[in-house]
């Protein structure tokens, strides 16, 4: 008996209910339709299982939590967990080692904390803490409340582990921002003799991408390559973001070329990828290619090719396919294409069409919204601008358009015009709501290591011979015409001490132990998280022409790929 519509399905259940003789295998047909199929019915679910006077088991239970906890509205798998649990029916089932994975999956989703460490509690007292399915999901909830310290405790203590219970604990270093971890904890797991499978691959190459650790990108490549099987397509759309994240876009164009059947994240990873490298041609001209084979753009394809707009500057092209959005590909427009958009004309210097585009948006502006709008501000010089929006802002109360970065930048925006006053007030109020600017950091692979810098760090074993490096580069590059950018300092110091913070950026420190390390030739590849200053900027590429060292530096914007004394963006970021 195949179901396919809630109509057959009651029309079915209402021949059942007329037949004396009890039919379980089709009512449970029946039951898995309304509570588990997309087309099916919740509350009919709910009703055939409060007609059952006697449930055999817990299966029943059990499906309804599961669909709840796979719901729009997680929050009914704990009521009725909780409902289930604390009745005193004799007749009715207990929970089982089915029922909590359901319920801890609710938890996460809705970030239940207490209630889950609760939840685990019970599974101890049920006797159930060995299970390894209940583990996985323990270690599922913990990652997903950012509890990772509870997630590796679960991991610690199970008495056996499968590639499963690994890749749960990797996925989660990955989700909560800790990547190096997750990368260190994955080669532990393969010392200990586990073999990767497709959902490890994907959570490794994430890390990867994160922290520009391509020699174990390429090392997987090769594992997954050596088993001879056709690539998933999530595994395909990984390889392609981790290869362009890493710096190898023709490695990334090699994986999307000997993909088969690709799906629209396949085509987008790709598009996206050449965006983020300046190769914004190729980038919209692979987006007609699929528009040509009937494959329909989704939100995030058009926020890929609106990048690439916005990347070389083609503000006519950008507002077309802005437009296009809603009335020829019948999207709705979210905000990460409207701020694409403020972007593209503030970088343009069109700071008057930017601010009125602002003004008549339909949803609210973001945080990255208006950061990009100030940052085009500041880049052309209209500091005025950004002061007069501070007070419409602030006047109007709207919190959530300012994240710790906007702040940030706005203490730059006064300082650069001599505010310094402005500038410790803005300090003073990122105090008050607790808000902590991110320390910058560099990160360079050698010999598949990865080292990170922070600015006028001296942890490196190496600190001393990096540093010494430094001093001699500089030296080498201003005697070819590097001048250090002080303007780019915003403190109240002498342009001695000012000179001294902007050769102790992060980036300079990788690359001076770049060079320290590797053989002439070779590319010097470093991932930042904040956006690159005009100085950095100015001295690699010097650096790429007195040295004849290619460089590549991901910073939080984009790709810069710096040869012979130029960058592939123009100067344009």
């Amino acid at each position: 008996m195949e179901i396919t519509t809630m109509a057959h399905a009651t029309q079915l259940h209402a021949q059942l209910l007329k037949n004396p003789q009890p039919d379980t295998q089709n009512l449970i047909k029946i039951f898995n339709f309304t509570a588990l199929s997309p087309s099916g019915n919740l509350t009919y679910a709910r009703l055939i299982l409060n007609s059952l006077k006697t449930p055999l088991n817990s299966y029943f239970h059990n499906t309804m939590i599961r669909a709840y906890s796979d719901s729009p509205d997680p929050f009914h798998s704990i009521s009725f967990f909780l409902h289930w649990h604390t009745s005193q029916d004799p007749v009715s089932p207990s929970p089982d080692r089915f029922t909590y994975p359901f319920v801890l999956k609710a938890c996460s989703k809705l970030k239940q904390k207490r209630f889950g460490k609760q939840l685990h509690g019970l599974v101890y007292k049920s006797g159930f803490h060995s299970d390894m399915y209940i583990q996985h999901a323990l270690i599922h909830f913990y990652s997903g409340c950012d509890q990772m310290g509870y997630a590796f405790k679960v991991f610690d203590k199970m008495p056996e582990r499968d590639v499963v219970s690994w890749t749960s604990v990797i996925n989660g270093l990955v989700d909560n921002k800790r990547p190096m971890d997750g990368l260190r904890l994955f080669k532990r797991m393969e010392m200990e003799g586990f073999e990767p499978n497709d959902v490890t691959v994907i959570s490794v190459l994430r890390a990867c991408a994160e922290t520009g650790a391509l020699s174990v990108g390429i090392k997987l490549d090769e594992f997954v390559n050596g088993r001879g099987v056709k690539l998933k397509k999530k595994v395909v759309t990984a390889f392609i973001d981790m290869y362009s994240k890493c710096g190898c876009l023709d490695s990334a164009m090699r994986v999307f070329d000997e993909a088969v059947n690709k799906d629209v994240y396949v085509w987008t990873t790709m598009i996206a990828g050449l965006a983020s490298h300046g190769r914004c041609k190729e980038a919209v001209e692979l987006f007609e290619q699929m528009e040509s084979i009937g494959l329909k753009p989704d939100e995030k394809t058009m926020t890929a090719v609106l990048s690439a707009c916005r990347n070389m500057g083609w503000v006519d092209k950008g507002l077309t396919y802005f437009n296009n959005i809603k009335k020829v590909y019948k999207l709705r427009p979210m905000v990460q294409h409207y701020g694409c958009v403020v972007d593209l004309l503030a970088r343009a210097g069109r700071l008057d069409d930017a601010q009125k585009f602002i003004e008549t948006m339909p949803i609210e502006p973001d945080a990255v919204l208006w950061r990009s709008f100030i940052w085009g501000c500041k880049a052309h010089g209209d500091t005025e601008r950004v002061e007069h929006l501070i007070k419409h802002l602030e006047g109007a109360k709207m919190d959530s358009c300012y994240d710790c970065g906007t702040y940030v930048l706005l203490g730059n925006v006064y300082a650069s015009n001599g505010k310094w006053k402005n500038k410790a007030n803005v300090r003073k109020l990122m105090n008050q709501k607790g808000l902590v600017k991110p320390s910058g950091h560099s990160r360079i692979e050698i010999d598949g290591d990865i080292y990170e810098f922070t600015a006028g760090s001296t942890c490196h074993v190496e600190a001393e011979s990096i540093y010494k490096k430094l001093e001699e580069i500089e030296g080498t590059l201003r005697v070819n015409g590097y001048d250090p950018k002080l303007s780019e300092v915003l403190l109240e110091i002498d342009d001695e001490e000012k000179a001294s913070q902007l050769l102790h950026h992060s980036e300079k420190l990788a690359v001076s132990y770049g060079l320290i390390k590797t053989e002439p030739g070779t590319i010097i590849r470093i991932v930042k998280n904040l956006r690159s200053c005009e100085d950095c900027h100015s001295f690699m590429k010097h650096i790429s022409g007195v040295y004849q060292r290619e460089i590549l530096i991901r910073d939080r914007i984009r790709f810069h790929h710096f040869r012979n004394g130029e960058c592939s963006c123009g100067d344009y970021w």
